[in-house]
């Protein structure tokens, strides 16, 4: 495969007494969907966390590009085109689609009064209807505040937003959570575009369904550890339930992860 765009290596992470990373690592390659699985408390949380700059890691390394860099913040993994789209989207609920879109980096008028803080309202809205048409997001009017919007358009409008400004990747935290049977369909859609347009996202869900009718690679972490990574094309929702649950033991099938770290002797 190409070089990884993303890479966690060996990285730990405590708090407290509690071990939520114990040297995991993690691999995005350039224009895939990869899921990122486990069960509560296998550290998929932290290993976001810690690759979109929100926490720092007590070891380990991160990679972009096979570059060690140190992420200081969220902002700093920005630079570095990294975008998260959490499960409770981050969205101001009383603002309209355009200015969600936009939360953040507003656009301001030209001249005097951009100076002065004014903002481009129409431009900014020109600017919501080509992301939201680029992405096939069905939202007929971007004036209207994000809280009239349905779940999957709300979903859709957060989506959108780490899109029009993620230069690379993008984290996608259970996306279709508490959706309906069309709505989920349709953000899953969105998914595939945006990885259509060359950007690589990160799928963490629990639907492992959704997962392998989505995903092109899948990683599993157990335990603070990566345990399996599996081709979603030639695996199974039990081969996933039994990496995820330890019933299936890499170290007496290779092929649960045939993309060892550099440097280490294979074992997750």
């Amino acid at each position: 495969m190409s070089q990884p765009l993303l890479e966690a290596r060996k990285v730990s992470k405590r708090y407290g007494r509690v071990h939520a990373l114990q040297g995991a690592d993690f691999t995005v390659h350039p224009g895939e969907v990869v899921a990122l699985i486990g069960d509560n408390g296998a550290g998929k949380s932290t290993l976001v966390k810690t690759l979109s700059g929100s926490t720092a890691p007590d070891g380990g390394e991160i990679l972009v590009d096979g570059t060690p860099v140190r992420l200081t913040g969220p902002l700093d993994a920005r630079r570095h085109g990294v975008e998260t789209v959490y499960q409770d989207l981050a969205l101001a609920q009383d603002l309209d689609a355009a200015a969600n879109l936009h939360l953040g980096r507003e656009l301001h008028r030209p001249g005097l009064l951009g100076r002065l803080g004014v903002l481009d309202n129409a431009a900014m809205r020109r600017s919501a209807v080509a992301a939201f048409a680029e992405l096939g997001v069905d939202l007929r009017d971007v004036t209207v505040p994000v809280a009239a919007l349905s779940g999957g358009q709300r979903q859709s409008v957060a989506v959108a937003r780490a899109v029009a400004f993620a230069g690379r990747v993008i984290f996608m935290d259970e996306p279709t959570a508490a959706l309906g049977v069309v709505q989920r369909g349709r953000v899953l859609e969105t998914i595939r575009r945006v990885r259509d347009r060359g950007i690589s996202v990160v799928l963490i869900s629990h639907n492992m369904p959704e997962v392998l009718s989505v995903a092109d690679r899948v990683e599993v972490l157990r335990l603070g550890r990566r345990v399996a990574v599996l081709d979603a094309a030639a695996t199974s929702v039990e081969e996933l339930v039994g990496a995820m649950t330890g019933a299936l033991d890499p170290a007496q099938d290779p092929a649960l992860d045939p993309e060892p770290a550099p440097g280490t002797d294979g074992a997750a």
